[in-house]
This record gives structure tokens, sequence and C-alpha cells, in this order.
């Protein structure tokens, strides 16, 4: 076994070989750099520890990007190659304050492990540094090889076509997983990629953006990836708005506000009227009138679709909660407490509802219905690397200043989701936002006729989600 002190002489000594080293593996390093620029939006305050020569952390392209390392050459060579960039020499498990003149109380958005807690001598205290660097919104992304890959890695150093490194700590998922909680980190998603490291036409694109993003076969990946979330330690109280997009809807508004629990540090009703043809529009400003003490605000959509809706009742909205309430109230305004609740004690950071737990009113959901959904939340689990249940149902809550990231960042999908929901899950997942279920009764609806169609919508979202699966996972 080899000491610290061993492999800090040793990553010293080949210093001046690594960019040599790199340039012969140019192809498993440019995908790490790809997937991690893929995986960090630019212009964001991104520290990498075990920066070694700085090429990962130039490649996201942050606004202010800081290397840690402990090989003093290596970052002397960083310095060189990156001067708009800052590089620490230092030792993170025995990182006392700051040095250099950096800020002690400094934050990121995302702080980058990659290919290194193999070496590290203590994991565990290496990832308790990381907190106080740490918002309640960083973002904790760990590259790790698969140690599966050990036999082969090994024989490729044998045969001089990787170089040599010391002997590697055994850190299997199951490990970093819980080294990760003990910490107070939670891991949002945990995925492999690239199957052939090497340079080969047409086999790449057949081994590394399909054979590995596939059931079973993605065990196999040589890279592991862990995206974590700093957990938050007290509740918060916010202020929330109320977004009810309402079609057809005129018997159920009233009950909206009747029947709606205290939560929240304040309430606004955002009422969404979608060209209805039974008075709604009118119900909401009688409503609005004769609830006077509350926060009530009706506006019309100036496009169609429950996705225009919902964007609109957004943007007007003015609490640091967003939440989504069907106007059919097939999900009761008693159950919103379990949705805050969850969200401002930081268990979640978009809560979705599921309604496929508790047994249902007779005609609540149909069959077909039933099925789709099933299907959907597999195949979302699949996609999003986050277990769905119930993909389909409309209420969700969420941060308005996450909803505001994800609306910024809407043209990687386009405008493509009429109904709102899948626009939202999508980005969130695109963001790495930790998505919670919270579990609700499903009610047949009182008032008014479901205005969904199960097979020309259905179709519309098999092709949302193939679409997705393609910008998500096989990207």
């Amino acid at each position: 076994m080899s000491s610290k002190a061993e492999v800090k002489n040793y990553f010293e000594n080949i210093a001046n070989k690594r960019l040599v080293w790199k340039k012969r593996n140019r192809f498993y390093h440019s995908s790490l750099e790809k997937y991690f620029a893929w995986l960090i939006p630019r212009n964001k305050r991104v520290m990498e520890i075990g920066c070694g020569t700085g090429d990962l952390l130039a490649a996201v392209r942050p606004s202010y990007g800081l290397g840690i390392d402990f090989s003093e050459n290596m970052i002397h060579i960083a310095r060189t190659r990156y001067p708009q960039l800052s590089f620490i020499h230092a030792d993170i498990e025995e990182f006392e304050h700051m040095p250099g003149g950096e800020n002690e109380t400094a934050t990121f958005d995302y702080i980058i492990m990659s290919d290194l807690l193999h070496i590290l001598w203590d994991v565990q205290k290496s990832l308790q540094q990381l907190k106080r660097f740490c918002r309640t919104d960083t973002r904790i992304i760990i590259s790790n090889y698969n140690f599966m890959w050990e036999p082969l890695l090994r024989f490729g150093e044998r045969i001089g076509l990787k170089q040599r490194s010391p002997n590697s700590n055994w850190l299997t998922p199951h490990v970093i997983h819980t080294l990760l909680e003990i910490e107070g980190f939670q891991v949002i998603t945990n995925t492999r990629k690239i199957l052939l490291p090497k340079y080969v036409p047409v086999l790449n694109f057949i081994f590394n953006k399909v054979l590995v993003n596939l059931p079973l076969l993605s065990h196999f990946g040589l890279v592991n990836f862990f995206i974590a979330r700093p957990l938050q330690n007290e509740k918060k109280e916010y202020t929330v708005s109320i977004i009810i997009p309402a079609k057809n809807e005129r018997g159920n508004i009233e009950n909206v506000i009747k029947r709606m629990p205290a939560f929240g540090s304040s309430q606004e009703f955002v009422f969404v009227e979608g060209n209805s043809k039974d008075n709604t529009f009118e119900e909401m400003l009688r409503v609005k009138g004769l609830y006077s003490g509350r926060n009530i605000t009706v506006i019309r959509q100036t496009g169609r679709g429950k996705g225009n809706a919902v964007r609109e009742g957004f943007e007007a909205a003015k609490g640091n909660v967003l939440v989504i309430l069907d106007a059919d109230l097939t999900t009761s305004p008693e159950e919103l407490p379990k949705f805050y609740r969850a969200l401002s004690e930081g268990r979640g950071e978009f809560i979705n509802g599921c309604r496929l737990v508790y047994p249902m009113e007779k005609q609540a959901m149909r069959f077909l219905n039933l099925i789709g959904n099933r299907f959907f939340s597999m195949f979302f689990t699949y996609v999003l690397g986050q277990r769905l249940k119930d993909t389909l149902c409309g209420t969700k809550m969420l941060f308005k200043s996450d909803y505001e990231k994800i609306n910024a960042a809407r043209t990687y999908f386009g405008d493509f989701d009429p109904f709102g929901d899948f626009d939202l899950l999508f980005g969130a997942a695109k963001l790495n936002l930790k998505i919670t279920e919270v579990i609700v009764r499903y009610k047949e609806r009182k008032y008014g006729s479901t205005q969904i169609s199960r097979f020309r919508h259905g179709l519309l979202l098999l092709r949302m989600s193939i679409f997705a699966a393609f910008k998500l996972k096989f990207n």
C-alpha cells in the first residue's frame, strides 16, 4: 500500500509527463470534458478538487474557476496554461484556510471531483471539507472509475497504453453513496458512461452513445458519475403562489379558496382562465370579489393549452414557491401542505404528486390511463435517472428561482410541451434538481369532464418522452 507521502511524490514526479499521457488518451479525456460541460452550464462558479493541469476546469467555461491540487508541479502547469483561472496548491484533506488571499467564505455553484476519490488517503474527510464551499443549491459532481475495469486498466499500464497510477481505493457505488450520506450529502443521480475509451470510428457512437445508456449494459461503463447536493438542516418559511389553470371549470373555482389550508408565510392565488364556454372567467372574478381578503389574481391566457397557462401563471406569480393545482380538484387542495413541507424542509427541490399508491375513487382514473401512467413512470425513471412513480400528476411544486433557471434553459428542449408537466420535469432533471414524490389520494371530479384524449395525447406524450430520452440520456 502506498503511503500518502508516496502518492504526493508520485504526482509531483509525473506532472511534466501528464500532458503527454493525456494527449495519448485524448479521446477519454475529451469525452469526460464534454460530459462535464453538458452537466455544468457556462458562466457558473466552479471549484475542482484535484484539478491537475486544469484542463477539465477550463472546459466547463466558469465565470470564476478555482482549482485545488496537492501537487505543486501540477498547479504550476495549470497556472501557465490557464491564467484566467485561479489555482491553489493545497491538500483538501488538510484544508485549514484559503491560502493566497482567497475568500474564506466563498461558495460555488458546482464542485468537481474527477478521477480523484480512488487515490485519496481519507475520502470521508475530503467530502467533509466540501461543506464550507456549499450553498443549498450547490451541486457536487464526482466521476470515479468503475472497479470492474481494474484488471483491464492495470493491463493497459503494463503494455504502455495508460500512465501508471498508485494503488487504488476500492470504491463501489454503494460505498460512495454511503460516504456522501454520512457527510450530509444526498445523491441525486448515479450514471455510468464510456464503454470504449479509445477512439474507433463508428464503434464509439455505438458503444458510448447507445449501448452504455441501455439497462444492464450501463453497469459496464468505465466511469461512474455521481451528482449530489448538500442536505438542508433547517426548515424555512416561504411565500407561496398557487397557480390554478382552468378551462370550463366554473363549478370548482370557489372550492379552491374555501378548501385551501393555511401553509407558507403567505398565499397568493393566480387563476389562469383558458377560453372557457361556461363562464369560468366570470366566476373567477366573482370569487375574487367575494374573498377580497385573500390575495387573488385573475388572468386570461393569451395562448392555448395548459402548458401556456402554467407558464403565464408562473410569470404573474410573486411568491418564493410556485405550485400548480389543477382546477378539476382531483388532487385535493388539502394535500398541498404535504408538498410544502417536503420543499421547505429540503426533502426535495421539485415536488411531484403521486396518485398511484392509495386506492382511487371509482371514476378517478380509467384503466387505459392507469396503464399509460405505469408505462411512463418506468420510462421516465430510466430517462431522468431519478425514481418516479407518477409522471402525469398535474400537481407540482418548486421554488420560483429554480423555475426561472428552467425557463432560461428551455431552448435546450424547445417549446414542445402543451401540458406543462414534462417541460418542468425535463428541465428539473437537466438542472439536476432533486425530484421527490408526495403521495396523494386521487379523487373523482365533481364538475365538468376531462379534456385529455387518451390516444391522441398518449401518442404526443410518447413522442415527447422519446425526444427527451435523446436529449437527456443519449446525449
